[in-house]
């Protein structure tokens, strides 16, 4: 379950946030225009964040990976929107 002080905390300058709630998150990245969607089912195990991508708002998701946490599922999408950004190409920090 992604707690209130979770939803509160994400990055509105980064992010559109299309929809949140406990389980369920929708994001839109400003730099990519990317659809993000994560959930939190909390099965197998608390803390469980699955992530789902899409290009645009006409195609279907696809499942992009899972996470431990919210905050390192937004890590992984910014990691994501760098390696777009860098003409999907591995950037090197």
């Amino acid at each position: 379950m992604f707690s209130e002080r979770e939803l509160k905390g994400l990055d509105r300058g980064y992010f559109n946030i299309i929809m949140a709630n406990d389980y369920d998150l929708t994001l839109m990245s400003k730099n990519t225009g990317h659809y993000w969607y994560l959930y939190n089912p909390e099965y197998p195990e608390e803390g469980t964040v699955i992530i789902f991508h899409r290009h645009n708002g006409q195609l279907p998701y696809h499942l992009h990976s899972k996470s431990s946490t919210l905050s390192r599922a937004v890590k992984q999408i910014k990691a994501h929107d760098a390696f777009q950004l860098n003409g999907r190409r591995p950037v090197r920090r």
